[in-house]
């Protein structure tokens, strides 16, 4: 009896080493972290991200060709997660911890001591301890001159993307970069006037809601920096090439909860709500100020379908206007533009 104890006693500490071996090659392997800009308060940072195995995309560049495009692209949507990983925050003195989920992402929340740096943008040290990998994120903190937050939509909003025609869109997806991707005519200097608002410095937040996949994440970064689009958070959906992530939440109950998070940590900032009428966006927006009477101050609506849905949204104006909320149809910036002057949201000229 004891030599079987003795065998069971070797062979679970053989067990264990090879774990232990096993454990420190996977450390071994190369890893990155991707840390999303996140949102907060004096009292509060939220970060989040994800750490996957480098992907081997380089910078894009101004002559890249098209099969460069679809590989690129390809390995955004390719990834491999890696779970249960420790990544560890530290802001200012004040350090948190968390662990990957089985899809690679990471949620941190962090209490700084007051007072911040005056600047909007925080800056986050983030390290996974057991990998010797270092990284930073961004963490936004609208400054008390801030008048309103912007809540807006990312394709055929800001991106012309095509969401309704399936095949298009997916070229562009595919065969595009964020170079060659492009925005909407004037969208860049109507989202700075925005955060500039009326008193040309009052730096605004703009917040970015999209069921784009979290894997266009650092090209739709690189594109808003590309075209000089204001940065701001951005709120995207999880989704890839396997089946079980091709199932995500509902377009409207994805947007939805995010504006609610938005306007819950934010409750001292009126609404400007900005989206197109391709999908459901006048309807989510629409529900959005019933839920918060009085606090969308308006809403945008770029008209990227045909006259039957501008009927549509048309009908849903008039039901926003019994709110005391404008909603505005138009397929051009200046329009807006000049309603957004009217309203005392942007400065004159």
């Amino acid at each position: 009896m004891s030599r079987l104890r003795r065998m069971v006693a070797r062979a679970s500490s053989d067990t264990e080493a090879l774990l232990e071996r096993l454990r420190r090659l996977r450390q071994q392997e190369p890893v990155q972290v991707l840390a999303y800009r996140g949102m907060g308060t004096s009292a509060g940072l939220s970060l989040s991200g994800r750490v996957l195995e480098p992907q081997g995309i380089q910078p894009t560049e101004d002559d890249q060709t098209r099969l460069r495009n679809l590989r690129d692209n390809w390995r955004r949507f390719g990834t491999r997660e890696r779970a249960g990983v420790l990544v560890r925050a530290d802001f200012r003195g004040q350090t948190t911890r968390a662990r990957t989920d089985e899809d690679g992402y990471f949620q941190l929340r962090l209490e700084p001591i007051p007072p911040l740096d005056a600047h909007p943008w925080q800056t986050v040290r983030l390290e996974l301890p057991d990998f010797g990998v270092q990284a930073s994120g961004e963490v936004l903190v609208p400054p008390p001159t801030a008048r309103y937050a912007v809540i807006s939509d990312i394709d055929d909003t800001v991106l012309q993307s095509y969401a309704t025609d399936t095949l298009k869109m997916l070229r562009l997806t595919f065969l595009r970069n964020a170079r060659t991707r492009l925005p909407f005519a004037g969208v860049a200097d109507l989202y700075r006037a925005l955060a500039a608002g009326a008193g040309g410095h009052d730096h605004n937040p703009i917040f970015y809601v999209s069921s784009s996949p979290w894997n266009l994440y650092d090209l739709l970064v690189e594109f808003m920096a590309f075209h000089g689009l204001p940065a701001g958070p951005l709120f995207l959906a999880d989704y890839g090439l396997d089946r079980e992530k091709l199932i995500k939440q509902p377009h409207a109950e994805h947007k939805l909860a995010q504006i609610e998070w938005i306007a819950a940590t934010y409750p001292h900032l009126p609404l400007v709500l900005i989206g197109d009428s391709g999908q459901r966006d006048p309807e989510i927006y629409l529900a959005a100020a019933r839920a918060h009477p009085g606090r969308v101050v308006a809403i945008y609506i770029r008209h990227v379908s045909d006259k039957r849905r501008a009927g549509e949204v048309e009908s849903l104006a008039a039901q926003a206007a019994t709110l005391g909320t404008p909603m505005l149809l138009s397929s051009d910036s200046t329009t807006v533009a000049a309603d957004a002057r009217r309203r005392g949201l942007i400065a004159e000229g």
